[in-house]
């Protein structure tokens, strides 16, 4: 699979590389937290919503919204599913690690999305870019055999179990607060969720 760097034109449709903040004390702290074998999700870190950047990213970056900043880590090489928000997140990579993305406005009436027209970008450790609401991504996946590291700041709340049953329409994606799921069949998704993924279950290695 082609893999493009954040700073090729390719990647401004789908977020922005941030020059303007000092992710140096997050980037550290990340470094305390575990790699397993497969891959773990933290919406909310505690010793890493307690960095003064945290509250910088509150009052510029989401414009006095409270965030929640956590992390994806671990070991992964498949695409497996996409997800998209109702806001920009923000991934601060630790490690080299590589993320695969694509459009929204790509999924068709019927809440499925072809995945030849994803696009893979490696965000190089020690950077941290904006993932626009309007794309489509899902786990990173690694590039060295130690695994990948990613901070993830949201909206607080986000990724947290949802209230109320939801079916209908996109309605029916929900699979979490702010968080629309489109699943693989060969992605090992929990029975129930939307499976609209058609095409290959994408590998970086292939």
């Amino acid at each position: 699979m082609q893999i493009y760097d954040v700073t090729d034109r390719r990647f401004r449709k789908y977020g922005k590389v941030i020059s303007n903040m000092d992710f140096s004390a997050l980037a550290e702290a990340m470094k305390k937290t575990p790699v397993p074998a497969d891959v773990v999700y933290e919406p909310s870190v505690s010793e890493l919503e307690e960095l003064p950047v945290a509250k910088e990213l509150e009052t510029v970056f989401y414009g006095e919204l409270p965030v929640q900043i956590g992390y994806c880590n671990g070991h992964n090489q498949l695409l497996n599913a996409v997800e998209y928000h109702r806001s920009s997140e923000i991934n601060l990579a630790a490690t080299d690690a590589v993320l695969m993305l694509g459009l929204e406005t790509d999924v068709t009436e019927d809440f499925t999305y072809d995945t030849s027209k994803m696009e893979a970008f490696l965000i190089p450790a020690g950077t941290a870019v904006e993932i626009y609401a309007t794309t489509l991504h899902y786990a990173p996946c690694h590039v060295a055999e130690e695994g990948f590291q990613v901070a993830v700041v949201l909206p607080k709340g986000t990724n947290y179990p949802l209230e109320e049953k939801h079916a209908g329409g996109e309605d029916a994606l929900l699979a979490a607060k702010n968080k629309w799921l489109i699943g693989h069949a060969e992605g090992g998704l929990p029975e129930g969720s939307h499976i609209g993924l058609v095409g290959r279950n994408l590998n970086l290695t292939e």
